[in-house]
């Protein structure tokens, strides 16, 4: 299992490089679950992380507008994966990711759907459906998160047997399977027992919580926790 943590600038990247994050992922914890960063900000942490990691960026939560360019600029800009979520989608959720894919694609980058454990009922895409949404979307991967920041976290909304089944048919699915949603250090082993290829943390890795600073000793402490969990990380850009 991979450690993705969430940094809002090139100084947080640095910091979490240090504590041995896996993976960087470029996000503003204000915007909310998939709160993206402008684009200077992500070529400055592009520039900090120096392809030392995979940095994966946030595109916020698909409405009824083409996502093509969105998707291109962020991947052009150093995203090697973006994250596309589908809390209360007002379109063809279907048709919205395709236009990810193919801007991400265009250049070299692939998509993460995001799913949300705590989504209203009438989200177009839930936890149980957004696996197939991404493998008709041509998708590298999914994602199950929260999008209340200050609700339960996800492994209190998702039951243990449940995560690894979800897991389970990612997988299958030739997808690869990330975790994330207020998860705590405590959290992380069970996690890791589901078969997730990556957790995610924000607030864990920060002083004073989520919308805190990234620090590398919180991310070490985090680091060290995963360290020696299976890795079935594929599809790596």
């Amino acid at each position: 299992m991979r450690l993705l943590v969430s940094v809002s600038t090139a100084d947080e990247a640095r910091a979490a490089l240090e504590g041995g994050a896996g993976i960087i992922d470029a996000k503003d914890p204000h915007g909310g679950a998939l709160g993206p960063v402008s684009l200077d900000t992500l070529a400055a942490i592009r520039d900090a992380v120096a392809g030392a990691r995979l940095l994966t960026a946030a595109l916020g939560d698909a409405v009824a507008t083409d996502l093509e360019p969105l998707a291109q600029a962020y991947a052009a800009a150093g995203a090697g994966l973006v994250k596309v979520g589908f809390a209360a989608t007002a379109g063809d959720a279907g048709a919205l990711l395709a236009g990810a894919v193919r801007g991400a694609g265009r250049a070299g980058a692939g998509v993460v759907t995001v799913a949300y454990a705590d989504a209203d009922a009438g989200a177009a895409v839930t936890f149980d459906t957004v696996i197939d949404l991404a493998v008709a979307a041509g998708a590298r991967g999914v994602l199950v998160d929260t999008t209340n920041k200050t609700g339960p976290g996800l492994t209190s909304l998702v039951q243990p047997g449940q995560l690894a089944a979800w897991v389970s048919r990612a997988r299958h699915a030739g997808l690869w399977a990330a975790v994330a949603g207020r998860l705590s250090a405590d959290d992380l082993l069970a996690v890791a027992a589901s078969g997730a290829d990556v957790a995610g943390v924000r607030g864990a890795a920060c002083d004073e919580g989520r919308l805190g600073r990234v620090t590398a000793q919180r991310v070490a402490t985090l680091a060290v926790l995963v360290a020696g969990t299976p890795s079935v990380f594929q599809g790596s850009p």
